[in-house]
């Protein structure tokens, strides 16, 4: 039985999909305008955790896990005024370098990517729709959402009118009719991407892309939508009132958010400058050590980002893999499934991986969290292109020290630890691994 923290219920619920056959998640995606930083790789890495864990209970072909990608932004199109180039210039950039970066922490690809460029007829859609229904209006060439117009908006984040005018940052313009009110649909003049829609040329507002991008691909009721716990307000409250108002039926189930990556007393973010990528990292860590850091805290607690976390994680993984060596896959510990059905419980699972002591378990359960997935001589080792160099010095070496030339063995053993090889001498002979 899986469980999970739904932010909408402020507790723990069995989780009982609508449809078993057709489990539907949803996550809110990268706005590809940067590199992303490590902070927003969590939800990455978690929801791909919770997509296994569903996966494994009701079957692979059962799940449909969508992440959006938002390919229209003020920012994209700032960043591509500056570089004199198209919008979709960047934002291929960005979201090669994206998947790039969260392929090397284990995150599997969406089985749906949605695009924003490319859902505009939908959103249009939805958005005359809301004006149909009384909950939109039309004003200078914008269309806006009527806040007081739904007597539900702000079930998800519980808070009152004030903290959520100041919470949205919301703009004020003399075109509102309420400060809360928030945009669908904005202009382009001819120098702005932008599309012909009945309102005029314009693009859409940020929020009413998810809501559209569910409709069209998953339904109008999808079992679990998940993101960062910023999105809570105003995104997901918005999506909620939009997709409510326009459908008639609630937009997910279930609502799961994870909590932020710190550094320091802060959220990490780019708006603070006090962010480390994934790219800076994967430079002197394997893609796995970060993907094991970022599952150590629950992924509903902050999560402070140190060198000593990548630290530890790497010497753990560095144990289990000398415990799984060459194993074949078997089936996954149970306590170690029973701890990812009870809401992620990622702490107690990785706790228990190191008391597991059949390695095709071991093997299993590792796979499971999207860990252990190289043979431990593929961990210790590395990439093969220099094995055959390595080995034959480490052969030299052996051959200088049975001819007692102990200083020849030495100095070989310091050229491969200054290449950041380890030797390390046993029984059976010496084996090795990169530093």
């Amino acid at each position: 039985m899986i469980r999970l923290h739904d932010t909408m219920a402020r507790e723990k619920r069995e989780f009982v999909p609508a449809d078993p056959e057709r489990v539907t998640m949803y996550v809110c995606g990268p706005t590809v305008y940067g590199r992303a930083h490590i902070g927003n790789a969590r939800p990455a890495v978690i929801f791909d955790l919770l997509r296994s864990v569903l996966e494994h209970r009701y079957g692979a072909d059962h799940v449909v896990y969508a992440r959006n990608i938002t390919d229209i932004d003020d920012k994209i199109i700032a960043t591509a005024r500056e570089e004199g180039v198209d919008p979709s210039v960047v934002t291929q950039r960005f979201e090669e370098y994206y998947l790039a970066d969260m392929g090397a922490l284990g995150v599997r690809p969406p089985h749906l990517a949605p695009h924003a460029t490319h859902e505009i007829a939908p959103m249009v859609a939805m958005i005359e729709a809301l004006v149909e229904k009384g909950n939109a209006y039309e004003a200078e060439g914008h269309v806006l959402f009527s806040v007081a117009s739904d007597p539900d908006y702000g079930v998800l984040s519980r808070r009152d009118r004030d903290e959520m005018i100041a919470g949205a940052r919301v703009e004020v313009a003399p075109y509102k009719r309420d400060p809360a009110d928030f945009v669908l649909w904005k202009p382009s003049d001819e120098n702005v991407i932008g599309w012909d829609s009945p309102w005029g040329r314009g693009r859409p507002g940020w929020h009413i892309e998810c809501s559209a991008m569910i409709r069209a691909h998953l339904g109008e009721t999808i079992d679990i939508h998940g993101g960062g716990l910023d999105l809570i307000f105003p995104h997901h409250e918005n999506e909620i009132a939009q997709s409510r108002c326009a459908h008639g039926a609630p937009l997910a189930r279930y609502w799961v958010h994870n909590g932020f990556v710190d550094m320091g007393a802060e959220k990490m973010s780019k708006s603070l400058g006090n962010v480390v990528t994934p790219e800076v990292l994967l430079e002197s860590h394997d893609g796995e050590t970060l993907r094991f850091a970022l599952l150590t805290a629950h992924y509903r607690q902050p999560l402070p980002w140190t060198n000593a976390l990548v630290e530890q994680a790497k010497a753990t993984l560095d144990g289990l893999y000398r415990k799984v060596g060459d194993a074949e896959v078997g089936e996954p510990d149970a306590q170690v499934v029973e701890a990812l059905e009870d809401d992620l419980n990622t702490p107690l699972a990785l706790s228990r991986l190191s008391a597991i002591e059949d390695a095709a378990a071991l093997k299993a359960s590792g796979t499971l969290l999207g860990l252990l997935g190289r043979t431990a001589s593929e961990w210790f080792q590395g990439g093969t292109d220099d094995a055959a160099d390595i080995k034959a010095k480490i052969e030299a070496r052996a051959a200088a020290k049975k001819a007692r030339d102990f200083a020849t063995a030495d100095r070989i053993r310091d050229e491969l630890m200054a290449d950041g090889i380890l030797l390390e001498d046993g029984p059976g002979g010496t084996t090795w691994r990169r530093a």
